[in-house]
């Protein structure tokens, strides 16, 4: 094929052009010399030259050249370090893997689209999570979104993981059909039941503990509990001669009740308190007379041998505990009713001491403790005592205890602030290190926010979370939860049965 030749003329420009003419005959003359130029330029040149720059390959057909092409050796990029600030910001659609694969299965990361479980003692035994201190846990929710039905869910999976769960009060009796279908069993107490439980029975001794340590042990339990219950009719915190009056009238109790063989009972120890002989024998030659100090404690008491509590707490036990059995329940649904809860505060105290007797051993394996509807025992601060007390010891028991409310604000309904009530409140949601709430009513946002330290977009996310969604903060890490329930689950943890009837 012919080569094409092509040329441009000398620049004529008239001597008499203007400066914009000669300008212009330049430029066309640049203009010319440059089509000339291209029309000399081979085909394949010419092809390359008008093809679009956006669509010419960066590499030849045959590949990148140089030994990190890719080509038979493996890729070798330079290493890059970055923050999570600005991986988040570089990679905005990459969501964390959440707590892992070891636990109970939850339900489903809304975010993540993954699988999420959950075990608080893995967790707190991998060290995976920094500021993961204990394995208690709290969880809020409104009336209708379900979290009755996440804590039965939690309980009943945690079973097949080999937890044991104790419910030491069930102020609706919902646990008492989950309890029974799972092989546990569940105690009924109310005024004409047949159930009896003595809240002074010792509980089995630990084998790595001798029998004067143990002694000692159920002593003070046992004082604790008594004061516990006079605080909580009396409403008042004791005088330091009413504290005397319940020492001395455990003692001759206990060795009264040692010589016959038997178990003391609460209605010996409010027999000897309304002695006032008996009670100045044991005091000795001690300064002062208890006769009279300790009349109000005994008509405290009194209550649980002859008032609204008579026949429930003031027998022996008709009930054995079986530390083997996969669930427990307390069924309380026949007191309280009347909105008065101080009967009920009086028999979860009574069945909390008495429950004691398995969660007291080290050697119980994992249990969960779970305290439903525990808005109605914030006020009293005997059992808040008595909660703050398992919570601290939960690591070292074995213990996962979870507290179920309805809102954050029922924590502040314990007392005004500073109050002991108050402290011990805030206590119990400072050492849970997961926190679960459902969704919230708007004008408890702010006491949500404040309690739980929640941003503006954890916030704006609570207020509107649906049925089964809840926002799980483990240890500062949040994640938008959907509860899964199985339909055999679903049709036990139904608790709008009777409304839908």
């Amino acid at each position: 094929m012919p080569r094409t030749r092509a040329s441009a003329s000398h620049l004529f420009v008239p001597h008499k052009a203007s400066r914009t003419q000669r300008r212009a005959a330049r430029a066309g003359f640049a203009d010319a010399h440059r089509q000339a130029r291209r029309a000399e330029a081979p085909p394949r040149h010419r092809a390359q030259e008008t093809a679009d720059p956006e669509l010419r390959p960066a590499y030849p057909l045959s590949g990148r050249p140089g030994p990190a092409s890719a080509r038979g050796g493996k890729l070798r990029l330079p290493a890059h370090r970055m923050t999570t600030a600005t991986a988040s910001g570089a990679y905005p659609f990459v969501a964390e893997g959440g707590l892992g694969a070891e636990g109970v299965f939850i339900g489903r990361d809304v975010h993540a689209e993954a699988a999420f479980c959950f075990d608080p003692f893995s967790l707190y035994g991998s060290g995976r999570i920094e500021g993961f201190t204990n394995p208690n846990a709290v969880l809020a929710g409104i009336i209708g979104m379900g979290k009755s039905a996440l804590a039965k869910s939690i309980a009943t999976r945690s079973i097949a993981h080999g937890y044991r769960i104790y419910i030491p009060c069930d102020p609706k009796g919902e646990w008492t059909g989950v309890a029974q279908a799972l092989g546990g069993y569940s105690i009924a107490l109310g005024p004409g039941l047949p159930g009896r439980l003595n809240p002074l029975d010792a509980p089995a001794r630990p084998a790595s503990v001798n029998e004067d340590d143990w002694a000692s042990e159920v002593r003070k339990r046992r004082l604790l509990l008594l004061a516990g219950l006079a605080r909580t009719v009396l409403k008042r915190d004791l005088l330091p001669m009413e504290h005397t009056a319940l020492d001395l009238a455990l003692d001759l109790v206990v060795a009264e009740a040692a010589a016959r063989g038997t178990v003391p009972l609460l209605g010996e120890i409010a027999h000897v308190l309304g002695s006032p002989l008996r009670l100045d024998q044991a005091l000795g030659n001690s300064s002062g007379h208890l006769g009279t100090a300790a009349q109000d404690v005994a008509h405290a008491l009194r209550r649980l041998v002859h008032g609204d509590l008579s026949g429930m707490f003031d027998a022996p036990s008709t009930v054995a505990f079986d530390p083997t059995a996969p669930m427990l329940s307390i069924d309380l649904s026949r007191l309280g009713g009347a909105g008065d809860d101080t009967a009920l505060v009086l028999a979860m105290t009574c069945a909390s001491a008495w429950m004691e007797s398995a969660l007291a051993d080290p050697d119980g394996g994992r249990r969960w403790v779970i305290y439903d509807e525990a808005w109605r025992v914030m006020r009293h601060v005997g059992l808040l005592e008595r909660m703050q007390s398992q919570w601290k010891l939960s690591r070292g028991l074995g213990i996962a205890n979870l507290m179920v409310i309805h809102r954050l604000s029922d924590l502040l309904s314990a007392g005004d602030a500073g109050s002991r009530g108050r402290v011990l409140a805030e206590g119990l949601l400072a050492d849970c290190s997961t926190r679960i709430i459902y969704r919230q009513e708007p004008d408890q946002l702010d006491a949500a926010a404040s309690l739980l330290g929640l941003t503006g977009v954890e916030t704006q996310a609570v207020s509107a979370l649906t049925k089964g969604r809840g926002l799980w903060k483990v240890a500062g890490r949040s994640f938008i939860t959907q509860h899964i329930l199985h339909p055999a689950e679903r049709e036990l943890f139904d608790t709008d049965a009777r409304v839908a009837a």
